[in-house]
């Protein structure tokens, strides 16, 4: 389940739901958290619950997760018992602080998945970049046992409000080291862990040329892919995801030059390559048959 766009939707936008078998993303994450103001959960929890009941499983064109309410009130306890007959795909945790709000999110999709018949175990993405102790437990994800855990993501504007900070970028636009951190934490950990490294989104939904060169960037780094908060970034995130037509060509060589049996090196061009370039190259050619 290879998720390179995971697309926002709020939950209590009828309008939205409405529009969004037409989108072609990976994953959509249909929003009881940020994008739906409190006088409005009720009414998310009730429109999420009726999408993902027209939408069965065996039907979908896409995977469909729900981001519920951050752990620690009984926020996000009634938005799984709306949503969690409909069969998410998948769980966006917000503000995760670690392992174990993992954990206890696990025990109750258990109980749910029980109650509602469920044959399939609903999967779970966190956010671990949006609080301080949310980045500082990153590490531990890597040491632990969380079967249910599909990806790990950030959220550097979350992070800013619970340091308190006044804003996270300097004056080129570039995000600040604490943020940078954050961002390269996430990635480690998600890698340690052996699950998806899904970048936060670019928020700038109409600067498509910035979006498609962080992709790209992003891609090179390791990520699997990258959040959305519009439909037209989807494409994008698609293209910037996908090696280039060159990269597959020389992908193709570094693997035909180990061919011969027996070698665990080869050379191409006059440079000495190993066992890693030929597992980067094997990857470069599964993602252009992927996309």
């Amino acid at each position: 389940m290879l998720l390179r766009s995971m697309l926002f939707i709020p939950g209590d936008s009828e309008k939205k739901l409405a529009k969004a078998d037409d989108i072609a993303a990976d994953a959509l994450i249909l929003d009881l958290e940020d994008s739906v103001v409190e006088a409005r959960k009720d009414e998310g929890r009730a429109l999420t619950a009726a999408f993902l009941k027209s939408h069965v499983p065996s039907a979908r064109k896409t995977k469909l997760f729900v981001r519920i309410n951050p752990l620690g009130t009984d926020a996000p306890m009634r938005d799984l018992a709306a949503v969690m007959a409909g069969a998410p795909d998948g769980i966006v945790l917000p503000k995760a602080t670690g392992p174990a709000a993992v954990q206890m999110l696990t025990q109750q999709l258990e109980e749910h998945e029980l109650r509602a018949g469920l044959k399939h175990a609903t999967v779970i993405f966190a956010i671990s970049g949006e609080t301080a102790a949310g980045v500082l437990a990153t590490a531990s994800y890597g040491q632990s046992v969380l079967p249910r855990l599909a990806g790990l993501t950030w959220g550097p504007w979350d992070l800013a409000v619970d340091l308190g900070a006044a804003g996270n970028t300097d004056e080129t636009g570039a995000f600040d080291f604490t943020y940078k951190l954050a961002q390269s934490l996430t990635l480690l950990a998600a890698k340690a862990a052996g699950v998806q490294a899904i970048d936060t989104p670019h928020t700038d939904f109409k600067d498509e040329k910035k979006l498609l060169a962080a992709c790209k960037d992003l891609r090179r780094q390791g990520w699997n892919g990258k959040l959305a908060i519009h439909p037209a970034q989807v494409a994008v995130i698609h293209e910037g995801f996908k090696p280039s037509a060159e990269e597959v060509a020389h992908a193709q060589q570094v693997i035909k030059a180990f061919e011969s049996p027996g070698s665990g090196v080869a050379s191409l061009d006059g440079v000495m390559l190993d066992l890693p370039h030929l597992k980067q190259a094997q990857r470069t050619v599964e993602l252009h048959c992927t996309g």
